[in-house]
């Protein structure tokens, strides 16, 4: 054997027995459904948020916000009088929570500690469906299926106090905490970038080759936005410029998406598909999908605990025949919450 060979040939054999381990450590253990919690009751769901200083999860049903003690694994409220209720927004800095009355065109607002209502802010565009608090601007905005606007509130005042003219539907949002906001565009496959600080639309940025984007996550070090489409498609756009980065496969019918920063792992809520997507930001250009994660039929939206990177979905067991706008009718009582994560 060569000299050269024989004095390369033990650092190369180290570097060989370093490199699975090295694979190990930057890609966590995949995640896997860990329990069901049952709540039962009629009626319909969407997005759900979780507050981390609480431990609390506010999961979105109908006509009122479910209230779980996550540690507990109980429900320990509810907050009624919300009317087609889409979302909820957390502002822990002021002690309030924001829910979005997708039917009255208003928001009810609740305080974080006792969960009572302390207010009803009326006057948002029609349907608002996805909302969010700004910590920049200290406003919350509602994102308007039906006037493809976005309304601007004051919590000081409990008020709107603007509006912000959208180029189609909207659909999920995110803040960076510097007083930028942005916002999927269903209709058009578009991203929108708005200032929360002056409340004005700033760029508009094309998805394609995503179709119908719903679900948005931000990761903000690396200025990274995450869309979930309808066509299996996550986009990965730069949130500086808008330009596109990359397109990873995810699975079918998709509604939410987290990112998680501490372990660099996306994740989308597949409802159609009834998995989570897994995947890993090698690098702010580079994603691999690590698993699928089987859940339920039906969970569509996530929210995620930072502290035990697990992933908190609704779902319900879907029946055999289907309603009026084509959605398969919903069994009695099955409605629940699944966790997600490692044991």
């Amino acid at each position: 054997m060569p000299r050269l060979i024989r004095k390369l040939l033990p650092a190369a054999l180290l570097a060989l027995a370093i490199l699975p381990q090295a694979a190990s450590a930057a890609t966590p253990p995949p995640a896997r459904l860990l329990s069901r919690l049952a709540l039962g009751g009629p009626g319909g769901w969407d997005y759900l948020a979780f507050d981390a200083p609480s431990r609390h999860l506010f999961v979105s049903r109908g006509d009122r916000v479910l209230v779980i003690d996550v540690d507990a694994g109980k429900q320990v409220g509810t907050i009624g009088g919300t009317a087609g209720v889409h979302g909820i927004a957390l502002a822990d800095d002021l002690h309030r929570g924001f829910i979005s009355d997708g039917k009255s065109a208003s928001v009810t607002v609740f305080d974080l500690a006792s969960l009572k209502t302390v207010a009803t802010i009326a006057g948002t565009g029609q349907n608002p469906d996805a909302i969010l608090y700004d910590s920049a601007s200290h406003h919350v905005l509602t994102f308007n299926g039906k006037s493809a606007s976005a309304s601007v509130i004051d919590p000081a005042k409990n008020a709107v106090i603007g509006s912000i003219a959208l180029p189609g539907k909207p659909e999920f949002a995110v803040a960076d905490g510097a007083g930028h906001v942005y916002v999927n565009i269903e209709d058009k496959s578009e991203l929108a970038q708005l200032d929360a600080i002056h409340g004005k639309l700033l760029q508009v940025w094309p998805l394609a080759p995503c179709e119908s984007p719903s679900g948005l996550a931000l990761d903000n070090p690396h200025h990274r936005l995450f869309s979930v489409c309808d066509n299996r498609t996550m986009a990965v756009l730069d949130a500086v410029d808008g330009h596109h980065v990359a397109d990873v496969p995810i699975g079918d019918g998709p509604d939410g998406v987290v990112f998680d920063p501490a372990e660099a792992m996306i994740y989308s809520a597949n409802g159609e598909s009834g998995t989570i997507t897994a995947v890993h930001e090698d690098a702010p250009d580079h994603y691999r999908v690590t698993a699928t994660i089987p859940t339920q039929a039906s969970a569509r939206t996530l929210a995620l605990d930072p502290k035990l990177h697990r992933l908190y979905l609704s779902a319900a067991r879907l029946g055999a025949t289907r309603q009026a706008n084509g959605r398969r009718t919903i069994e009695p009582d099955s409605f629940g919450v699944l966790t997600v994560g490692r044991p």
